[in-house]
């Protein structure tokens, strides 16, 4: 709680924290520790985003014989102002299936074969994937906003899904218009049942929209729910308009081998480490 304390003091209103932490055992039963941490820190006023699984295929040996050996992590996103920056198109893009949809919150990532002394270094995809998410490319010099991605969804559907390319045809075969399918979109994922009570759109469209969205179903009947999914592209980003662009800053308060500090650079950001040890100068085995 104390590290939470100080990396809010120098975290930018759009920044995130992104913390790994695993569980250990005490008297034969685990302790919990991530979830204490979420508790103390959702009383400290942060806003815990989510608790990410970081699953491996293999791990080291476990000799023990009854229960199961641990082959997850934790990592807790963290913030502490709602508006933070969140590219979850651009890690669609890089981690999904491409049409900007929600990937979910399980990252499967084994680790990487590492000879230096450090312990437990960790793979690069995943800091990779953190820096995607919560790291603008771009932010102002002068006010400090970040640059954030305009996206705009399109009628393009996946035709490798039967669904959607069933949808497709239908849709051409009855000439239904781009208003049809910016109709379609705006009643969400449903216009029946129980979506009607949690899509934003539903129920409180004009009459013009209501009209070619029923026209639309009508020829699509239940292929209709399809272009909700319908691929998103980048249309630009947005800009504060003092002309003065800087990178971003990644914070890792435990440096380590500097697998995150070297990453970031990768990722066109800039980035500062620390930690209590230089292990960047230790000696690799058999060196």
């Amino acid at each position: 709680m104390e590290c939470l304390a100080e990396w809010r003091r120098v975290l930018r209103p759009h920044g995130s924290v992104f913390l790994n932490v695993g569980d250990t055992y005490f008297n034969k039963s685990l302790l919990g520790i991530p979830g204490q941490i979420e508790w103390q820190a959702a009383k400290g006023d942060w806003l815990i985003r989510n608790r990410i699984i970081w699953a491996k295929e293999s791990g080291m040996p476990d000799p023990v014989k009854n229960r199961l050996a641990i082959r997850h992590e934790y990592v807790i996103h963290l913030t502490y102002k709602p508006t933070y920056y969140y590219d979850l198109v651009g890690y669609s893009e890089e981690f999904g299936n491409g049409n900007g949809a929600n990937p979910g919150d399980v990252w499967t990532i084994n680790p990487e074969r590492n000879m230096g002394a450090h312990l437990a270094p960790f793979p690069r995809e995943l800091v990779r994937r953190a820096i995607t998410l919560a790291a603008p490319k771009q932010m102002c010099a002068e006010c400090g906003v970040p640059r954030k991605r305009v996206v705009e969804r399109t009628a393009d559907l996946d035709p490798a899904r039967p669904q959607a390319r069933r949808a497709m045809e239908l849709a051409k075969e009855h000439g239904l218009t781009p208003e049809h399918i910016r109709a379609i979109q705006a009643f969400g994922v449903s216009d029946v049942g129980k979506a009607t009570k949690f899509q934003s759109g539903t129920g409180r469209n004009t009459i013009e929209v209501q009209r070619l969205a029923a026209e639309a179903k009508a020829v699509l009947g239940g292929y209709f729910r399809e272009f909700t999914f319908a691929n998103k592209r980048t249309a630009g980003w947005t800009d504060c308009g003092h002309g003065a662009p800087a990178r971003s800053v990644v914070l890792d308060p435990f440096a380590g081998t500097g697998t995150t500090l070297k990453t970031a650079n990768d990722e066109g950001r800039d980035a500062i480490g620390v930690d209590l040890v230089d292990w960047m100068d230790q000696p690799e085995v058999g060196a």
